[in-house]
C-alpha cells in the first residue's frame, strides 16, 4: 500500500510554530521536497539522517511532480514542507490537480500565516467588539493580476482588519489607497520576515510608512496590517460578551 503525500505548512519561520503533526512527519519523512530559503533549515535537522531533502526552489512544477511520483511509487513517505500556511498564496492548488491525474493521494496539515504571528507579536486581536468583525487577507496586483472586484481600495472602503500579503514593494500606493477609508493618521504595523532572527516590526501611520519601509531596505517578505484594532487598547471601547455577568450561554447562566 503507497502512503499518502503529506503538504505541511512549516508557518512563518519560527521553528517552534510548527504544528505537533507537522514536526512529527518531518521526523517521519523518507523525502522532504521544501521551499527553498522560505523554510528554516533548523526545521531539516528534526529530519532522520537517511532522509532525502530536496530544494524546490529552483524546480519547475513538472520537476516536483515527478520527485513525489518517483518516491511515491518507491514507497517513500513523502513531505512537502510550504512556508506559512499552505492555503494562502501556497501555489498548492496545480500541484494538487497533478497529484489527482496521477491518483497518488494526499492530505494537507495547515500551518500559522505570518498575518497571524504579526497580531501576536503587537499584543492585537483582530476581530474587535462593535469595531470589526471581519478580517480581509489580500493582496495588491502585481505579476499575478487581481479581480479588480478585490482592489485594495474597494475592500478597503469596508473598514475591516486587513492583512496584506506580497505587495510591500507597492507601499507608496497601497498607503494612499487605505487612507481613503482609514484617513491617513491611521496606524498601520509592517511585519518583515516574521519568526526569523532578523525579524522586524516597522510601525507607522499611513502618512509615514512608506518611508519607513523604505529607510529599513524591506522590499520582500513582509505582510501589511491595518484596521481598527490597531488603535491603543484604551480606546477601544467595546468588549465582548462572552465572559460579561449579564451575558448567558451554553455554560453559564
Amino acid at each position: 500500500m503507497n502512503k499518502k503525500v503529506y503538504f505541511v505548512g512549516a508557518g512563518p519561520g519560527d521553528p517552534e510554530l510548527i504544528t505537533l503533526k507537522g514536526k512529527r512527519l518531518l521526523e517521519e519523512a523518507d523525502v522532504v521536497i521544501y521551499a527553498g530559503s522560505l523554510v528554516p533549515q533548523k526545521m531539516l535537522l528534526w529530519c532522520k539522517e537517511e532522509a532525502i531533502l530536496i530544494d524546490s526552489s529552483s524546480m519547475t512544477l513538472e520537476e516536483i511532480i515527478s520527485s513525489i511520483k518517483t518516491n511515491w511509487e518507491g514507497q517513500r513517505l513523502v513531505v512537502r514542507l510550504h512556508t506559512g500556511d499552505p492555503s494562502l498564496y501556497g501555489a498548492i492548488n496545480e500541484q494538487l490537480r497533478e497529484l489527482d491525474t496521477l491518483n497518488i493521494p494526499y492530505e494537507i496539515v495547515p500551518g500559522v500565516t505570518a498575518a497571524f504571528l504579526c497580531a501576536a507579536r503587537i499584543k492585537r486581536e483582530f476581530t474587535v467588539p462593535e469595531a470589526t468583525q471581519t478580517l480581509i487577507i489580500t493582496r495588491a496586483k502585481g505579476r499575478t493580476p487581481v479581480p479588480e472586484t478585490e482592489s485594495i481600495k474597494r475592500l478597503s472602503s469596508i473598514g475591516a482588519s486587513m492583512a496584506i500579503y506580497l505587495s510591500i514593494n507597492d507601499i507608496d500606493n497601497i498607503a494612499s489607497k487605505l487612507s481613503d477609508a482609514y484617513g491617513i493618521d491611521a496606524r498601520i504595523v509592517v511585519g518583515y520576515r516574521l519568526g526569523w532572527p532578523d525579524e522586524k516590526i516597522i510601525e507607522g501611520t499611513l502618512r509615514d510608512i512608506a518611508q519607513k519601509v523604505k529607510n529599513a531596505g524591506i522590499t520582500r517578505h513582509a505582510v501589511i496590517i491595518i484596521g481598527p484594532s490597531l488603535c491603543n487598547l484604551s480606546q477601544i471601547k467595546g468588549s465582548s460578551r462572552l465572559y460579561s455577568k449579564d451575558f448567558s450561554h451554553g455554560y453559564r447562566n
